[in-house]
């Protein structure tokens, strides 16, 4: 029976998927059992050429080394036999499937801090651009209509697809109590509510824009690194760059 390869790519940083098929593979695969949470399979290339392999070095000194591996998805090795040409992956989601966009989740029921934030998103991207890898590209949410968002929407794709999620949670209305509860734009919420399910915290920044008219508590608990409260376009201005830097570090774009 013929040998179906499968082509295997080390991931050693990110790298979106049309990216790096483009490139040449780093392993040969021949298949021999594929479960739900794992894959067994035999490399095809000469052991002593994978005995030289930066990522079986990597994987000796105990890093969790992470393949692509066409049609299939991302694996991580759990096990490798030199000897048997044996080698085992466990299902893992990688990096790879993401695309090099930043989301940002605006609101128009109050309009002067989107509007900043969008500005200075913008402005982020022009100066970084030129130091990235690849290029980064900003998308954004649609307010073109009044119905509810569906979950297999363009725009569900994208916030699963971006490497950061941007939301502007500033309040547009408050709750009477004790404390008093802000409430942000409805779509935001939902938007955000998603977000939190489907990334990774560090993949989230949540920006509020501080309103003299509308005091009270925020509803959304995050960790400090994850949030921005600002109170006009300088103070957006001196710190957004960085947050946004620091959370873009994990994916080695800046030179």
């Amino acid at each position: 029976m013929a040998i179906i390869a499968l082509k295997a790519w080390y991931l050693q940083e990110y790298e979106p998927i049309r990216e790096l098929e483009k490139r040449p593979h780093d392993l040969r695969l021949s298949k021999n059992s594929l479960l739900k949470s794992g894959l067994r399979a035999d490399f095809l290339e000469d052991s002593h050429d994978v005995q030289k392999a930066l990522w079986f070095q990597r994987y000796l000194d105990g890093e969790a080394v992470e393949f692509y591996i066409e049609g299939s998805g991302g694996y991580t090795i759990a096990n490798i036999d030199l000897r048997s040409h044996e080698i085992y992956f466990t299902k893992q989601d990688v990096m790879a499937h993401l695309e090099p966009t930043i989301f940002l989740c605006y609101q128009t029921e109050y309009s002067p801090s989107s509007e900043l934030l969008r500005e200075e998103m913008q402005s982020i991207l022009d100066t970084l651009n030129p130091r990235s890898r690849l290029p980064l590209t900003l998308r954004e949410s649609h307010r073109l209509t009044e119905g509810p968002v569906r979950l297999n929407s363009t725009l569900m794709r994208d916030i699963r697809k971006c490497l950061l999620f941007v939301a502007d949670g500033t309040s547009i209305a408050q709750i009477a109590g004790t404390p008093i509860q802000l409430i942000p734009s409805p779509k935001v919420c939902v938007e955000v509510g998603y977000a939190l399910q489907c990334k990774r915290t560090e993949q989230l920044l949540l920006t509020q824009m501080e309103r003299s008219d509308l005091p009270g508590q925020f509803p959304f608990d995050l960790p400090s690194q994850n949030r921005l409260v600002f109170k006009d376009k300088a103070q957006l201005h001196k710190t957004l760059p960085g947050l946004v830097k620091a959370q873009l570090q994990r994916f080695s774009l800046l030179s």
